[in-house]
Protein backbone atom coordinates (compact mmCIF):
# COMPACT_ATOMS: atom_id res chain seq x y z
CA UNK A 1 0.00 0.00 0.00
CA UNK A 2 2.87 2.65 1.04
CA UNK A 3 5.18 1.43 -2.50
CA UNK A 4 2.65 3.04 -4.89
CA UNK A 5 2.62 6.34 -3.64
CA UNK A 6 6.24 6.58 -2.96
CA UNK A 7 6.69 5.25 -7.03
CA UNK A 8 3.95 8.25 -7.86
CA UNK A 9 5.93 10.84 -5.65
CA UNK A 10 9.47 9.14 -7.19
CA UNK A 11 7.91 10.27 -10.92
CA UNK A 12 5.94 13.20 -10.42
CA UNK A 13 9.78 14.43 -8.28
CA UNK A 14 11.43 13.80 -11.55
CA UNK A 15 9.13 14.82 -13.76
CA UNK A 16 9.58 18.22 -11.92
CA UNK A 17 13.28 18.04 -11.92
CA UNK A 18 12.99 18.11 -16.12
CA UNK A 19 10.55 20.88 -16.36
CA UNK A 20 12.76 22.82 -14.08
CA UNK A 21 15.87 22.00 -16.00
CA UNK A 22 14.22 23.00 -19.18
CA UNK A 23 12.81 26.40 -17.54
CA UNK A 24 16.09 28.00 -16.21
CA UNK A 25 18.31 26.55 -19.36
CA UNK A 26 15.92 28.62 -21.68
CA UNK A 27 16.41 31.77 -18.88
CA UNK A 28 20.40 30.96 -19.01
CA UNK A 29 20.39 30.47 -22.99
CA UNK A 30 18.42 33.69 -23.32
CA UNK A 31 20.96 35.55 -21.14
CA UNK A 32 23.89 34.02 -23.69
CA UNK A 33 22.19 34.93 -26.60
CA UNK A 34 21.05 38.50 -25.11
CA UNK A 35 24.81 39.15 -24.32
CA UNK A 36 26.45 37.67 -27.43
CA UNK A 37 24.43 39.53 -29.67
CA UNK A 38 24.53 43.20 -27.17
CA UNK A 39 25.43 45.28 -29.78
CA UNK A 40 22.65 44.86 -32.17
CA UNK A 41 19.82 44.62 -28.86
CA UNK A 42 21.50 48.22 -27.78
CA UNK A 43 18.50 50.82 -28.36
CA UNK A 44 21.09 53.66 -28.25
CA UNK A 45 25.00 53.71 -28.03
CA UNK A 46 26.23 52.78 -24.58
CA UNK A 47 29.45 54.75 -25.03
CA UNK A 48 27.75 58.24 -26.69
CA UNK A 49 27.60 60.93 -24.15
CA UNK A 50 24.99 63.39 -24.14
CA UNK A 51 24.88 66.23 -21.00
CA UNK A 52 21.84 67.83 -22.31
CA UNK A 53 20.08 63.92 -21.45
CA UNK A 54 21.98 63.85 -18.22
CA UNK A 55 20.44 61.96 -15.14
CA UNK A 56 16.51 61.92 -16.93
CA UNK A 57 14.40 60.12 -14.69
CA UNK A 58 13.24 56.26 -16.31
CA UNK A 59 10.30 56.83 -18.97
CA UNK A 60 9.38 55.74 -22.38
CA UNK A 61 12.73 56.79 -24.52
CA UNK A 62 14.80 55.78 -21.07
CA UNK A 63 13.57 52.97 -19.57
CA UNK A 64 16.14 52.50 -17.02
CA UNK A 65 17.16 56.44 -17.35
CA UNK A 66 20.04 57.59 -17.99
CA UNK A 67 23.27 58.17 -15.88
CA UNK A 68 25.43 61.66 -15.11
CA UNK A 69 27.03 61.63 -18.70
CA UNK A 70 23.41 61.13 -20.52
CA UNK A 71 23.95 57.64 -21.72
CA UNK A 72 21.09 55.27 -22.12
CA UNK A 73 21.12 52.87 -18.95
CA UNK A 74 19.44 50.11 -20.23
CA UNK A 75 22.21 50.16 -23.36
CA UNK A 76 24.70 49.98 -21.02
CA UNK A 77 23.31 47.20 -19.33
CA UNK A 78 22.46 45.56 -22.42
CA UNK A 79 26.25 46.02 -23.81
CA UNK A 80 27.49 45.20 -20.24
CA UNK A 81 26.09 41.22 -20.22
CA UNK A 82 28.80 40.46 -22.35
CA UNK A 83 31.82 41.33 -20.76
CA UNK A 84 30.27 40.02 -17.35
CA UNK A 85 28.77 36.86 -18.44
CA UNK A 86 31.56 36.02 -20.65
CA UNK A 87 34.03 36.84 -18.27
CA UNK A 88 32.45 34.65 -15.61
CA UNK A 89 32.66 31.78 -17.88
CA UNK A 90 36.42 32.25 -18.92
CA UNK A 91 36.61 32.36 -15.00
CA UNK A 92 34.90 29.29 -14.42
CA UNK A 93 36.35 27.33 -17.39
CA UNK A 94 39.85 28.17 -16.27
CA UNK A 95 39.39 27.20 -12.83
CA UNK A 96 37.58 23.98 -13.65
CA UNK A 97 40.06 23.25 -16.15
CA UNK A 98 43.02 23.51 -13.74
CA UNK A 99 41.60 22.35 -11.04
CA UNK A 100 40.11 19.29 -11.99
CA UNK A 101 44.06 18.80 -14.02
CA UNK A 102 46.06 18.91 -10.64
CA UNK A 103 43.31 16.83 -8.82
CA UNK A 104 43.31 14.18 -11.77
CA UNK A 105 47.84 13.48 -11.13
CA UNK A 106 47.47 14.67 -7.45
CA UNK A 107 45.11 11.51 -7.01
CA UNK A 108 46.39 9.41 -9.84
CA UNK A 109 50.29 10.21 -8.92
CA UNK A 110 50.29 10.60 -5.40
CA UNK A 111 53.87 10.39 -3.34
CA UNK A 112 55.29 13.32 -2.93
CA UNK A 113 53.92 15.60 -5.83
CA UNK A 114 50.55 14.78 -4.20
CA UNK A 115 51.31 16.32 -0.66
CA UNK A 116 52.91 19.70 -2.44
CA UNK A 117 50.17 20.49 -4.43
CA UNK A 118 47.27 19.94 -1.51
CA UNK A 119 48.88 21.91 1.04
CA UNK A 120 49.37 24.74 -1.72
CA UNK A 121 45.60 24.59 -2.07
CA UNK A 122 44.93 24.15 2.09
CA UNK A 123 47.04 27.21 1.81
CA UNK A 124 44.89 29.38 -0.47
CA UNK A 125 41.93 28.16 1.34
CA UNK A 126 42.98 29.06 4.48
CA UNK A 127 42.36 32.61 3.42
CA UNK A 128 38.89 34.18 3.16
CA UNK A 129 38.63 33.67 -0.96
CA UNK A 130 38.03 37.31 -1.65
CA UNK A 131 40.15 39.04 0.84
CA UNK A 132 43.02 37.10 -0.91
CA UNK A 133 41.80 37.87 -4.78
CA UNK A 134 41.56 41.52 -3.63
CA UNK A 135 45.70 41.11 -2.84
CA UNK A 136 46.60 39.14 -5.87
CA UNK A 137 44.61 41.55 -8.11
CA UNK A 138 46.21 44.50 -6.44
CA UNK A 139 49.00 43.27 -7.35
CA UNK A 140 48.44 42.72 -10.67
CA UNK A 141 47.26 45.91 -11.32
CA UNK A 142 43.14 45.31 -11.74
CA UNK A 143 41.41 45.33 -14.78
CA UNK A 144 39.22 43.12 -15.92
CA UNK A 145 41.74 40.23 -17.23
CA UNK A 146 43.48 40.44 -14.11
CA UNK A 147 40.24 40.37 -12.01
CA UNK A 148 39.79 36.77 -13.90
CA UNK A 149 43.29 35.75 -12.85
CA UNK A 150 43.19 36.41 -9.51
CA UNK A 151 39.77 34.80 -8.70
CA UNK A 152 41.32 31.66 -10.88
CA UNK A 153 44.50 31.71 -8.49
CA UNK A 154 42.12 31.04 -5.56
CA UNK A 155 39.61 29.04 -6.64
CA UNK A 156 40.72 26.40 -8.62
CA UNK A 157 41.31 24.23 -4.72
CA UNK A 158 37.84 23.31 -4.89
CA UNK A 159 38.22 21.66 -8.02
CA UNK A 160 41.68 19.73 -7.08
CA UNK A 161 39.93 18.39 -4.35
CA UNK A 162 36.64 17.22 -5.90
CA UNK A 163 38.73 15.63 -8.89
CA UNK A 164 41.40 13.98 -6.41
CA UNK A 165 38.77 12.37 -4.24
CA UNK A 166 36.61 10.83 -7.19
CA UNK A 167 40.26 10.00 -9.06
CA UNK A 168 41.16 8.00 -5.56
CA UNK A 169 37.51 6.29 -5.85
CA UNK A 170 37.53 5.27 -9.33
CA UNK A 171 41.44 4.37 -9.50
CA UNK A 172 40.44 1.66 -6.55
CA UNK A 173 37.68 0.04 -8.91
CA UNK A 174 37.45 -3.89 -10.87
CA UNK A 175 36.69 -2.07 -14.24
CA UNK A 176 39.87 0.52 -13.95
CA UNK A 177 42.22 -2.65 -12.60
CA UNK A 178 41.22 -4.40 -15.71
CA UNK A 179 41.55 -1.91 -18.12
CA UNK A 180 45.43 -1.92 -16.30
CA UNK A 181 45.50 -5.33 -17.17
CA UNK A 182 43.79 -5.19 -20.69
CA UNK A 183 47.25 -2.68 -20.81
CA UNK A 184 45.80 0.74 -21.46
CA UNK A 185 48.41 3.44 -21.19
CA UNK A 186 48.54 6.19 -18.05
CA UNK A 187 46.80 8.77 -21.01
CA UNK A 188 43.92 6.08 -22.11
CA UNK A 189 43.20 5.24 -18.46
CA UNK A 190 42.76 9.19 -17.77
CA UNK A 191 40.83 10.15 -20.86
CA UNK A 192 38.75 7.06 -21.24
CA UNK A 193 37.83 5.83 -18.01
CA UNK A 194 38.51 8.26 -15.27
CA UNK A 195 37.77 11.83 -16.62
CA UNK A 196 34.29 10.23 -17.60
CA UNK A 197 33.69 8.85 -14.41
CA UNK A 198 34.52 12.45 -12.43
CA UNK A 199 32.94 14.92 -14.99
CA UNK A 200 29.35 14.69 -12.74
CA UNK A 201 30.44 15.93 -10.20
CA UNK A 202 32.65 18.53 -11.19
CA UNK A 203 30.37 19.83 -13.58
CA UNK A 204 27.86 20.34 -10.62
CA UNK A 205 30.29 22.17 -8.83
CA UNK A 206 30.77 24.11 -12.38
CA UNK A 207 27.21 25.14 -12.56
CA UNK A 208 26.48 26.26 -9.25
CA UNK A 209 29.87 28.67 -9.26
CA UNK A 210 28.93 30.59 -12.26
CA UNK A 211 26.56 33.06 -9.47
CA UNK A 212 29.19 33.01 -6.93
CA UNK A 213 32.04 34.05 -9.56
CA UNK A 214 29.56 36.39 -11.38
CA UNK A 215 28.83 38.12 -7.75
CA UNK A 216 32.65 38.33 -7.10
CA UNK A 217 34.15 39.62 -10.44
CA UNK A 218 31.33 42.59 -9.98
CA UNK A 219 32.74 42.66 -6.48
CA UNK A 220 36.41 43.21 -7.62
CA UNK A 221 35.06 45.66 -10.42
CA UNK A 222 33.20 47.74 -8.02
CA UNK A 223 36.05 48.18 -5.85
CA UNK A 224 38.14 49.36 -8.73
CA UNK A 225 40.15 45.98 -9.36
CA UNK A 226 38.41 45.05 -12.25
CA UNK A 227 37.10 46.91 -15.34
CA UNK A 228 38.21 50.18 -15.50
CA UNK A 229 35.59 53.29 -16.82
CA UNK A 230 34.13 53.43 -19.59
CA UNK A 231 33.68 50.02 -19.85
CA UNK A 232 30.47 48.13 -19.54
CA UNK A 233 30.56 46.06 -16.52
CA UNK A 234 27.85 45.58 -14.46
CA UNK A 235 30.34 45.95 -11.28
CA UNK A 236 32.07 49.00 -12.66
CA UNK A 237 28.74 50.84 -13.64
CA UNK A 238 27.58 50.37 -10.07
CA UNK A 239 30.35 51.58 -8.93
CA UNK A 240 30.47 54.62 -10.92
CA UNK A 241 27.38 55.82 -10.16
CA UNK A 242 27.20 54.56 -6.18
CA UNK A 243 27.37 57.91 -5.17
CA UNK A 244 24.19 58.71 -6.99
CA UNK A 245 22.04 56.27 -4.68
CA UNK A 246 20.18 59.12 -2.69
CA UNK A 247 19.41 61.19 -5.61
CA UNK A 248 19.38 59.29 -9.20
CA UNK A 249 18.55 55.59 -7.49
CA UNK A 250 18.07 54.34 -11.22
CA UNK A 251 21.26 54.35 -12.16
CA UNK A 252 22.44 51.94 -9.79
CA UNK A 253 19.59 49.55 -9.59
CA UNK A 254 19.64 49.36 -13.41
CA UNK A 255 22.86 46.98 -13.31
CA UNK A 256 22.29 45.81 -9.86
CA UNK A 257 19.05 44.26 -10.85
CA UNK A 258 20.76 42.50 -13.80
CA UNK A 259 23.52 40.66 -11.79
CA UNK A 260 20.59 39.62 -9.43
CA UNK A 261 18.69 38.34 -12.77
CA UNK A 262 21.46 36.61 -13.89
CA UNK A 263 22.75 35.00 -10.71
CA UNK A 264 19.62 33.83 -9.95
CA UNK A 265 19.43 32.41 -13.45
CA UNK A 266 22.45 30.70 -13.04
CA UNK A 267 21.64 30.25 -9.81
CA UNK A 268 18.58 27.39 -10.48
CA UNK A 269 20.08 26.48 -13.48
CA UNK A 270 22.72 24.81 -11.69
CA UNK A 271 20.03 23.51 -8.80
CA UNK A 272 18.41 21.81 -11.70
CA UNK A 273 21.41 20.32 -13.03
CA UNK A 274 22.34 19.38 -9.52
CA UNK A 275 19.10 17.60 -8.86
CA UNK A 276 18.76 16.39 -12.45
CA UNK A 277 22.25 14.46 -12.01
CA UNK A 278 20.91 13.00 -9.13
CA UNK A 279 21.31 9.16 -9.59
CA UNK A 280 17.88 8.90 -7.01
CA UNK A 281 16.25 11.04 -9.32
CA UNK A 282 17.14 9.28 -12.72
CA UNK A 283 16.24 5.63 -11.33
Amino acid sequence: MTAEPTVREAIVHKSSGKTRLYIFGAAAILLIVGALFSESLCPYDPYLQNLDAALQQPSAAHIFGTDRFGRDMLSRVIAGSRASIFSTFLLVAIITAVGTAVGVFCGWARGRADDLLMRGSDLCLAFPGLVFALAVAGVLGGGLHNAVLALAAISWPKYARIARSQTLAVRETAYLKAAMLAGCSTTQLIVKHILPNIAGPILVTAMLDIGTMMMELAGLSFLGLGAKPPTAEWGSMMSETRGLLQTVPWAVFAPGVAIFVAVMAFNLLGDAVRDWMDPKMRN
